[in-house]
């Protein structure tokens, strides 16, 4: 039981909201064992839960990651490793476009800023 957390445990490791954990739970991303009322995350779960907080930073939705995450136990670590490639690929060219659009609107806002800071100027 060493390795096993509980779920204040869990919640507190991965800084989420009990709230968060139930609803992982709910729509299958994580399954704890359950003792009672109890419950508690081992190694895989823990695994898991590390995977589906960074393909959240990434921008990817839950729906997303419950799927890669379904094809290891069907399919197998070749299979999900296919999967995720293609993913990240798709993902990659999303986040490039969000970024060029940030940084077109940085430019317009500088410019602004400094057209507006020189007619202080003249005044």
């Amino acid at each position: 039981m060493a390795d096993v957390l509980t779920f204040k445990e869990m919640c507190a490791r991965f800084d989420v909201t009990p709230r968060t954990l139930r609803y992982y739970e709910y729509i299958e991303l994580l399954a704890p064992q359950r003792e009672g009322r109890s419950r508690f995350y081992g190694p895989r779960e823990v695994a898991r839960m590390t995977l589906i907080l960074r393909g959240r930073r990434f921008g990817f939705s839950l729906e997303e990651l419950r799927q890669w995450l379904e094809i290891y136990d069907k399919k197998g670590t070749e299979e999900q490793y296919r999967v995720w490639v293609e993913l990240a690929d798709r993902q990659l060219l999303v986040l490039q476009k969000q970024y060029d659009e940030l940084a077109t609107t940085i430019e317009d806002l500088r410019r602004l800023r400094d057209d507006v800071a020189e007619t202080l100027k003249k005044e």
